[in-house]
């Protein structure tokens, strides 16, 4: 050692990275791995012949294809309403903006029950109580039950979609002749494609699973007003196992090729 260096602290040397990644993939990767052993067991558990029981049942049938149905009109109806909102609260400021977004976080945070008994108090006045009788325990109220969640999770996801698209290309619209009509249609929505395919995706998966809100306000009644979820519920109380787990098979199966169909059409752009 020469004479300059004596005296000298050694050079720092950082420690090594793996305690610190093998704890999140810990941590992280818990909760991963148990969704992924509870898919397993339902597999596990259901055989062939109690898939295709379920699947010739014509009350499954019915119920498979109402829950198509209800969650693809909740998921348009909850882009209708969660991409003008979600443009407004995002571009603009105007009062009352903090109470709006309050609002639009309830559904999120209440228990889903609560919302079913609250559309059934919202019939029983004028002027809901005027359709009641065409709502209320009919597939109308199996569509709006879903949409009332769904389209809270939908506006959240536009929200943020709108938030991450700068606003000088709007800007620079305006100086070039359009009007904020054009702008929203020609600059902005083009750029939120991949958010409306997100939040699209979010509804439609948050209306399959919705439970709750259906079972209170539209009811359970077999071919009538029976989804899937409500044929989980009708199968446990009858004691029988196979088929609840069968039916359950059905909508992990549907959720996935959903969330494998979006990621292809878009959610990777995000």
């Amino acid at each position: 050692m020469s004479e300059e260096t004596k005296g000298l602290a050694p050079p720092y040397r950082p420690g090594s990275d793996k305690p610190f990644l093998w704890g999140l993939i810990i941590l992280g990767g818990s909760y991963a791995l148990i969704i992924t052993l509870m898919i397993a067991a339902d597999v596990a558990y259901v055989d062939a012949d109690s898939m295709l029981e379920a699947l010739r049942s014509p009350e499954i049938q019915y119920s498979i294809i109402l829950s198509l149905v209800s969650c693809t009109l909740s998921t348009i109806f909850s882009l209708w309403v969660a991409v003008p909102l979600g443009y407004l609260t995002s571009r603009f400021d105007f009062p009352g903006k903090r109470w709006l977004d309050v609002v639009m976080d309830i559904p999120i945070v209440l228990p889903p029950l609560v919302i079913g008994i609250s559309l059934l108090a919202l019939f029983n006045y004028p002027p809901f109580s005027w359709i009641s009788d065409y709502v209320v325990f009919e597939v109308p109220a199996v569509i709006l039950a879903q949409f009332m969640v769904a389209a809270a999770f939908a506006y959240r996801a536009m929200r943020i979609a709108f938030d991450q698209i700068p606003v000088r290309y709007e800007k620079v619209a305006l100086t070039l002749g359009c009007h904020r009509g054009q702008a929203f249609w020609r600059v902005v929505m083009p750029q939120a494609k991949a958010g409306m395919v997100a939040a699209g995706t979010l509804a439609w998966a948050r209306s399959l699973g919705e439970f709750g809100p259906i079972l209170v306000f539209a009811g359970s009644t077999r071919m009538r007003t029976e989804v899937l979820p409500t044929s989980v519920f009708l199968e446990m109380q009858a004691g029988n196992l196979k088929g609840m787990l069968a039916i359950s098979m059905i909508m992990i199966i549907a959720a996935a090729m959903v969330l494998v169909l979006s990621r292809f059409f878009g959610m990777q752009r995000l």
